[in-house]
């Protein structure tokens, strides 16, 4: 199958903006639930439907009260809290569009999407992120508001509206139709200069109503989620509007050192996360189980756990894999579930492939993680597994509304509900990307007779070895990355004689690893590059993602740098995805080395 569509469910409302999914929500359950804030004692309070639309309201008015004019844009750099979606629908209610800003971005990637967007005002958490305006401000003469929300300038805000009539917020609120200008949103930057996505009011507006019912079991009545990535970023963004058209209970928690206690409070129905964050689940339940002693019966169990997710797929349980998945359900899958709040039963992952046996690990535990696909200029997901359409292996079926095709080079093309209206200020690039209605993702793919859709890999990564051969960086490096060692990996070897790796350490489980097998647990990133067992280790995870391709795609040498990447080295982007370019030019005298054998660069460890 080559394309495939699947309908809307609800008829399209081309005058609905996204303020009119809280006007729905607040007719519908005004008394119930819809957030709930951390208090000091460690528990929750919960925020009415009715107390969020008051607080909109009341924070619309104080934007127009400091000169807010309908259409300005309004910059936001704040991480993941209940204000991020408060300021987010005040924004609407008032007018505005807002233009988030990742928290870890740099002064300069601050001043490029302020500059770009041409936005006049701008909200920050914290001191620490006006000071990154505030070294690039004499270069954002156009921003000339600036309120911060650890000086309480929000009260302040609300205080300065009291004047400001209510019929004037919604002659504000109601005045935007589908078409109009939500939000822009600015790639990650991982291929390049960012790039300004323009989403629409239908965008979310549609998305969200026709993915509310192909998702019915996950966002019915009594739902609740804890959100931890970054609301900057769309996915997350989607997902707290989703929320606020459905009514789902949504919580907060940024800290993701402080996520397990979370969830033991709050105690979500599902999640939203990417792939690493399964993976740390699996990997520290597995260093526990290692260093308690019972890492021969969490072994066992999660075999089973995987042997009877694939039962289920083939319709029939064995009686003697029943009695083997009960025994281990009661020493070993109630506990994590506990670990995960004990009510969890769906999470919703994207941004990178999942593993197929975390997916069937998982769904042995009563978590069906239902993964899908999507890009910031999809407004998130284009497909997802559904409940009752569900593959693991693959991101499922296109949601209605949206259509798949497949091109002859394989590249991924999307179009419908979802699909951006551009880049802003950028006619160029929109034109590269654009195909008629569809739009080009680059991304590799395929479908199967049923629509599903599976994702390979990135068409701009695809490596090209001096022999000819077509390599995919990702089926390599998304198996060798679920090992609870490493951290990332870089598949090279574009015009190259074969296949090599670069590889850096977890340096939260690394000194686990070591006490579990008898090394010093305070060894340095350094030291472990070079230590003979970690070595063997990663050699023990190359060798089973080598199992999975032909000889010629392999991996025949790789290098353990003594270094984490991450987002403040410019070499992660802020949905914790490796940045390739910048990547491939640092560590180039590495990569060299391992073709030529030349020594390594000073500072850098060179392990065959």
């Amino acid at each position: 199958m080559n394309e495939y569509f699947t309908h809307a469910v609800v008829p399209a409302d081309p005058d609905a903006n996204t303020t009119d999914l809280l006007v729905a929500r607040l007719a519908a359950t005004p008394d119930a639930p819809l957030f709930a804030l951390p208090t000091s004692d460690g528990g929750w309070t919960d925020v009415s439907t009715a107390e969020f639309h008051r607080q909109v309201v009341a924070l619309a008015k104080g934007l127009i009260a400091a000169g807010i004019q309908p259409g300005e844009k309004i910059g936001f750099m704040c991480k993941t809290r209940y204000e991020w979606t408060l300021v987010d629908f005040a924004t609407w209610f008032a007018g505005a569009v807002l233009v988030p800003i990742y928290e870890t971005s740099a002064p300069a990637q601050l001043q490029f999407n302020l500059a770009d967007s041409g936005a006049t005002a701008l909200i920050v958490e914290s001191a620490d992120y006006f000071a990154k305006f505030d070294e690039v401000r004499s270069e954002l003469p156009l921003v000339t508001k600036v309120w911060q929300l650890q000086l309480d300038d929000l009260d302040k805000l609300v205080a300065g509206g009291v004047a400001v009539t209510g019929d004037e917020v919604e002659t504000r609120r109601s005045a935007a139709v589908g078409t109009d200008l939500a939000t822009i949103i600015y790639t990650s930057g991982s291929t390049g200069r960012p790039k300004g996505c323009v989403l629409t009011h239908s965008n979310f507006v549609e998305l969200s109503r026709n993915a509310a019912v192909a998702m019915g079991p996950v966002v019915e009545p009594g739902s609740s989620t804890l959100l931890f990535i970054t609301t900057a970023h769309v996915f997350a963004r989607f997902i707290s509007i989703l929320s606020v058209h459905t009514g789902v209970k949504v919580g907060h928690q940024a800290d993701t050192k402080q996520l397990v206690p979370a969830l033991g409070s709050f105690k979500p129905t599902f999640l939203l996360a990417v792939p690493r964050v399964f993976e740390k689940v699996y990997n520290s339940a597995q260093a526990s189980a290692e260093s308690g002693g019972r890492g021969k019966i969490f072994r066992a169990a999660a075999k089973v756990a995987v042997e009877h997710s694939k039962a289920l797929d083939a319709g029939k349980v064995p009686t003697g894999l029943a009695i083997r998945f009960a025994i281990y359900d009661r020493l070993v899958y109630t506990k994590l579930k506990k670990v995960m709040g004990g009510r969890i039963r769906f999470a919703v992952s994207g941004s990178a492939p999942l593993g197929i046996f975390l997916g069937h690990f998982f769904r042995s535990l009563d978590v069906k993680i239902l993964e899908g696909y999507g890009l910031t200029e999809t407004t998130a997901p284009a497909t997802v597994n559904l409940v009752d359409k569900f593959k693991i292996g693959t991101v499922g079926p296109a949601l209605p509304g949206v259509g798949l095709k497949i091109a002859e080079d394989g590249e991924i093309l999307v179009k419908g509900i979802d699909v951006f209206d551009g880049y802003w200020n950028n006619p160029t690039a929109t034109g590269e990307v654009m195909d008629g209605e569809w739009f080009r993702t680059g991304d590799i793919g395929a479908l199967d007779d049923d629509g599903y859709l599976t994702v390979t890999g990135r068409k701009k990564e695809i490596i090209v070895t001096a022999g000819g051969k077509n390599v995919a960086p990702a089926g390599l490096e998304d198996p060798i990355r679920s090992n609870s060692l490493i951290g990332q990996v870089v598949v090279v070897g574009d015009q190259k004689p074969f296949i090599a790796a670069l590889v850096t350490l977890d340096p939260e489980m690394l000194p686990v690893w070591l006490n579990n097998n008898g090394e010093a647990a305070g060894m340095s990133l350094a030291e472990a590059a070079e230590n003979p067992k970690v070595v063997a280790e990663v050699q023990k995870a190359v060798d089973a993602a080598n199992a999975r391709v032909s000889r010629a795609e392999s991996i025949r040498k790789f290098v353990i740098l003594p270094i984490e990447f991450t987002e403040a080295s410019g070499h992660l982007t802020p949905k914790m995805s490796i940045k390739r370019g910048p990547i491939l030019k640092d560590y180039s005298s590495v990569i060299e080395a391992m073709y030529t054998g030349a020594p390594a660069t000073k500072g850098e460890s060179l392990v065959r």
